[in-house]
């Protein structure tokens, strides 16, 4: 008998993983190793919506919980994956300017907007009404996590490379079984794969297509990320990763024409010098319309759990979400009704 099954090898699912190893629980992660969304995201953390200069409710919190998180992911896994790293939004006008310096006056907003313009910082980079500075940012290397974290399961012996069959578990009241596992608990952090699971998939998660492009730009020379209409995330060795579209019909994973020619041309009014296309890529970022993460227990059966639709902020989230549910079922506590899945009852 073990303690959890986690379904889904993303970030949210790796999240509740090693919430639930940290605590001394037992875990089988089921992961089919399809494409999705977090092999996919740049893994940006950034505790202000920079489209509008205005705060994310218990930034705080989630940045100290991230930082204690991937420091003993770190620890543990022997990989660096979290690169502190500023973010320099470049400004349209100087109205947008005016609004930087207000909103840096704000509580929630004073800690993270610097008042200092950055001006003629890159050679190579537009950005005649100069940027303004984010602190408290960085990325996190998906990629290198997913791998990393997935190979330290199977070492445990407990990462499963294969689709789970909701219609295969039987839940009862003192646990659950499935195949020949048998757990206590089961948490769901399938992404945008819940569209299929019959337990949850009456929630609205909408799924948001996303498209990125990997280049290389020797003459870039790059150390924040940069972001306008598109963002530039320096990776080392002279690649970039830029994004992101957003296209709310298209449910495939497919990387289109359509979404490499928007990248390219907002990419070309951002930076000046030539570059190389690597690569795209495209994934579905599990959005929900009130742009809330869904945590909650199923209404009938209190086995079954669910941590999803983190959207484009699962790296900043998913540890802050995956507390919060063990907490939920381990001690009871409640989840702030602001993310619990019953306001959709």
């Amino acid at each position: 008998m073990i303690d959890y099954i986690v379904v889904g090898g993303g970030l949210a699912g790796i999240a509740m993983a090693e919430t639930v190893l940290a605590k001394g629980k037992s875990v089988a992660v089921f992961d089919s190793g399809l494409a999705n969304a977090s092999g996919v995201a740049a893994g940006v953390y950034n505790p202000v919506i920079l489209k509008r200069f205005s705060g994310l409710q218990h930034a705080q919190e989630q940045l100290e919980g991230l930082r204690v998180f991937y420091e003993r992911l770190e620890a543990r896994l022997g990989v660096k994956v979290n690169f502190p790293m500023p973010i320099l939004r470049r400004f349209f006008s100087v109205e947008e300017q005016n609004n930087w310096f207000a909103a840096s006056d704000r509580p929630g907003l004073s800690d993270f907007l610097s008042t200092q313009l950055v001006k003629d910082h890159y050679a190579y980079v537009e950005s005649p009404f100069d940027f303004g500075l984010v602190t408290h940012t960085g990325y996190v290397d998906t990629q290198a996590l997913l791998r990393a974290y997935h190979s330290y399961l199977q070492d445990k012996g407990c990462f499963f490379r294969t689709s789970f069959n909701p219609q295969e578990l039987v839940v009862s009241d003192d646990g659950v079984a499935y195949q020949d596992l048998r757990a206590h608990h089961v948490v769901f952090a399938e992404g945008f794969g819940l569209k299929s699971n019959p337990y949850f998939n009456h929630l609205p998660l909408n799924g948001t297509k996303g498209e990125v492009l990997l280049i290389r730009a020797p003459k870039l020379s790059l150390d924040a990320i940069i972001k306008g209409n598109v963002f530039v995330l320096p990776m080392g060795s002279d690649l970039y990763k830029v994004g992101a579209t957003y296209n709310w019909e298209d449910k495939t994973t497919e990387a289109t024409p359509a979404a490499r020619q928007e990248l390219i041309e907002k990419l070309t009014e951002l930076i000046s010098c030539d570059y190389e296309i690597v690569d795209q890529q495209a994934g579905i970022r599990p959005t929900v319309k009130d742009r809330k993460p869904l945590l909650g227990t199923h209404a009938q059966y209190n086995r079954l759990h669910l941590l999803n639709g983190l959207g484009t902020r699962g790296v900043m989230l998913g540890p802050y979400c995956a507390q919060i549910l063990f907490e939920h079922i381990e001690q009871g506590t409640a989840i702030p009704a602001s993310l619990d899945i019953k306001r959709f009852a």
